[in-house]
């Protein structure tokens, strides 16, 4: 059986199938930044990560909330936004429509002694009731 819930606030409909087609049509992002940037400074419980990947990618990473509220805000400043799509946390699971981004930032890397440009692949969507931050995916781009 396919889940068709739709845990986003955009107000369309999931795939019918995890196979079909994912891709959302459109050249701008679906929420608005504003909006997102309200949400983040709203506290720690805002921030969802979503996907067991995303839950893996951050530790990979070690970041904290703070690193997390900073990545977005750098996202939401810098990012180039890739497009929108459907996804799903689990095979059957709820659906979600994001917005991907992919960004730049300064961060020290302790191998090379010296900040660097730090390159990942960002993708989130906004709960229903406009109140909820669901990270689905957060990763350099070899994680892809």
């Amino acid at each position: 059986m396919v889940n068709t819930i739709n845990l986003s606030s955009y107000p369309g409909s999931p795939p019918l199938s995890e196979n079909a087609e994912r891709k959302i049509l459109g050249r701008s992002p679906l929420y608005d930044k504003q909006l997102v940037l309200a949400l983040l400074g709203q506290g720690k419980s805002v921030i969802r990560p979503w996907t067991k990947k995303c839950i893996s990618d951050l530790q990979k990473c070690h970041f904290d909330h703070s690193d997390i509220v900073d990545l977005l805000k750098c996202v939401l400043a810098t990012g180039v936004f890739k497009g929108s799509e459907w996804c799903v946390a689990k095979p059957g699971g709820a659906w979600a429509a994001c917005d991907s981004y992919q960004v730049f930032r300064s961060e020290w890397v302790e191998h090379a002694h010296k900040n660097m440009q730090v390159e990942y692949y960002v993708k989130f969507a906004i709960g229903k009731k406009d109140n909820l931050i669901l990270m689905v995916s957060c990763h350099p781009p070899e994680n892809r």
